[in-house]
């Protein structure tokens, strides 16, 4: 590849998910330096370091959830003029938001869930909810990822404790569906391998995702080709909806052949154990290719820049 070839690797950040960042970061710049100039720097806030020089490296951002994922620090680097992988603030923003995501999905293929949505200051009551949705339900935050502040809620009894006890912010309760849950890795626009993600006990939360040996992942998932072939496209046609560019991760539950969306993951996690890597495996793309290709369109922009 002609002009430079250095990348930065940001991650760290503010959110309930720096962990799994400074993770995901060591993982992608390691593998990265196989291919190209590489420095890694770990973000403590949400200042982009002073050092960074838009003609001499591209980004590479590897932070989960609030500020990575939201648009913000997709903001912060296009005001720098600084060229990045990975979608723009507004398909960012979009996608953080997963009723908002799901309004625009609903005419891709995707079916819907019925939810509420509400500020946790002006949560309605319990029989308000239960009403409306039945149990079981879903109870989570609107614009988190990784599930963080997942409930599965089994009785009105537990509603009315985990609604008493609800942080600020934006959450949303979400009619349970018994299904299959699966994802589909998404590059260059086009729909990878779908894995099937099988917890023990049920439920794919926090301590599940990352607790080694707590759930079975089926990659390709055991589908008939059709419906595989429908849940790619509907995955794809989301992707081009919401605006995202590059890559991304969909997440849907299979109810028996209708794909319901749980949500646009714009930066997945990239490890090479992660659900992105897994997608990429079934069309025959390892670890070291899969972030090759996440990163070269962030090398191209920056070389070739655009006028605004």
């Amino acid at each position: 590849m002609s002009g430079s070839s250095h990348i930065t690797v940001l991650c760290g950040g503010p959110s309930a998910e720096r962990d799994v960042s400074l993770i995901s970061g060591k993982a992608v710049a390691e593998t990265l330096a196989q291919n190209f100039a590489v420095t890694l720097h770990e973000m403590e806030g949400r200042e982009l370091p002073e050092s960074l020089d838009p003609a001499a490296t591209a980004i590479f951002p590897a932070l989960h959830g609030t500020f990575g994922e939201d648009g913000e620090l997709q903001a912060l680097l296009e005001a720098r003029g600084l060229a990045y992988a990975g979608s723009g603030p507004a398909a960012s923003a979009l996608c953080m938001h997963k009723i908002e995501t799901k309004a625009v999905a609903a005419d891709c293929g995707f079916a819907e869930a019925a939810d509420l949505t509400f500020l946790a200051a002006e949560a309605p009551g319990e029989d308000e909810i239960i009403d409306a949705l039945g149990l079981p339900l879903v109870l989570k935050p609107v614009d988190q990822g990784s599930s963080v502040g997942l409930h599965i809620i089994e009785s009105e009894a537990q509603l009315a404790r985990e609604l008493m006890r609800l942080p600020e912010g934006k959450w949303m309760t979400e009619a349970f569906i018994r299904g299959r849950e699966m994802t589909v890795g998404i590059l260059d626009g086009e729909a990878m391998g779908i894995v099937e993600i099988v917890p023990a006990g049920g439920l794919y939360d926090y301590q599940h995702k990352y607790t080694a040996g707590a759930t079975e992942y089926f990659f390709p998932a055991e589908l008939p080709e059709a419906l595989a072939a429908d849940c790619r496209l509907a995955a794809e046609r989301a992707f081009a909806a919401c605006g995202c560019r590059d890559f991304a991760r969909v997440d849907f539950i299979l109810d028996g052949d209708r794909p319901c969306l749980l949500e646009i993951n714009t930066i997945p996690g990239l490890t090479p154990t992660s659900l992105l890597p897994k997608s990429a495996a079934c069309v025959g793309l390892d670890f070291i290719e899969l972030a090759r290709r996440m990163a070269a369109p962030a090398l191209l922009r920056m070389n070739n820049p655009q006028p605004l």
